[in-house]
């Protein structure tokens, strides 16, 4: 099955698109992928969603600026596809799916609740092509935490790489949360988000510079860690749980400005010091399992912040690879991992786990628009 998986993570700064040929449980082929960068009024109307997302209660609820930010998400995932499309000398009608996972702006899974902006039925409409979205609420649904989804397509992917002595194996995607998939392979993977990847530090350097992240982690490798600090921030409760768990793009800030803000650091200081809290998260996740893995591959942007890769190389004690050096896309994992989960869904195979995401037994999900 040739399909397009679709992702707009919560670093907010573009749609990632790209071509997999997959029956949802083998991969035969991580194809070619492109990002469509936001512009800056596509990226203002997200953030004014989020915002204006807080108040939602219901899944279908689309106040203030929500609607907009839908109507305009959906037009940019069209975009993406098309492009990558266009890029390949193909058209929708040489793709058997699309896998439209939409934009988070909400998601309580504690009150049952995740939300996805993005209309499946006008993208399968406009191209043609059966449309597989709104992956999460079936999880959240059933008392799951509805993330992290891609522990089942890294399983698939790890499965090919052999490597005799190299279990555990942990994934790490640090996007604007960072998440980790734990395999063995003779035990279900373990998951969960691991605290903030990129959000915090993302929304720092936006307000002192006007820039959307620390560019090759330059900032932060000038900067000294505020070890104080840092203490008081990892004293939060989500960092003393296990797997599995999961969390809002938003749900430190307040904590970290109640705890002590970055406001009295340099710009090099804040930057060094939000970088190694997420870092340390993700040490900290390792406290949890009963062995510490042997193997790290990191993908998302996370992934292209060299600072980042060496705090965690430090306080993990494993060297950190990334996704490129076993033949994967550090940009496009998550895209991958889309298209491989809507042919899951497709099929009606399970896409979440009690060990993935706490839910009660092995479940399917996703909703098919057709055209």
């Amino acid at each position: 099955m040739r399909v397009i998986g679709l992702m707009s993570g919560t670093s907010m700064d573009g749609v990632d698109a790209a071509l997999i040929d997959t029956d949802g449980e083998a991969v035969f082929w991580l194809g070619p992928s492109i990002t469509l960068p936001y512009d800056a009024q596509t990226r203002a109307l997200l953030v004014q969603a989020m915002e204006d997302a807080q108040g939602v209660n219901e899944r279908t609820s689309r106040p203030g600026a929500l609607a907009g930010a839908e109507q305009r998400m959906t037009d940019v995932h069209e975009e993406a596809v098309r492009a990558l499309l266009a890029s390949l000398r193909l058209s929708p009608a040489d793709i058997d799916a699309v896998g439209f996972h939409g934009q988070t702006v909400i998601h309580r899974p504690d009150v049952r609740l995740t939300v996805q902006i993005g209309e499946g039925q006008r993208l399968a409409s406009a191209l043609g092509v059966p449309v597989v979205a709104d992956f999460r609420a079936a999880d959240v649904a059933a008392g799951g935490q509805g993330a992290p989804l891609v522990p089942v397509f890294h399983a698939a992917l790890a499965a090919a790489l052999g490597g005799e002595g190299r279990w555990p194996l942990a994934v790490l995607n640090v996007g604007g949360v960072a998440n980790v998939t734990v395999l063995s392979p003779d035990t279900s993977p373990v998951a969960c988000d691991t605290g903030p990847g990129n959000a915090l530090l993302d929304d720092f350097m936006m307000a002192r510079t006007g820039r959307p992240y620390d560019e090759d982690g330059a900032m932060a490798a000038r900067g000294q860690v505020d070890e104080a600090l840092l203490a008081l921030w990892l004293d939060h409760s989500f960092f003393g749980q296990g797997a599995p768990k999961s969390l809002d793009r938003n749900a430190f800030r307040a904590f970290i400005a109640s705890r002590g803000s970055t406001d009295h650091l340099s710009l090099e200081d804040g930057a060094a010091t939000l970088t190694a809290l997420t870092a340390a998260t993700v040490a900290r996740f390792v406290d949890h399992l009963p062995q510490a893995p042997r193997r790290w591959i990191i993908a998302g942007g996370g992934a292209r912040n060299p600072t980042l890769c060496a705090m965690l190389g430090t306080r993990l004690g494993v060297k950190v690879e990334p996704a490129e050096s076993v033949g994967w896309s550090a940009d496009a994992l998550e895209a991958h991992a889309f298209g491989f989960l809507a042919a899951r869904s497709l099929r009606g195979l399970p896409l979440t786990f009690p060990s993935t995401t706490g839910v009660p037994e092995p479940l399917s999900g996703g909703v098919c628009f057709r055209p």
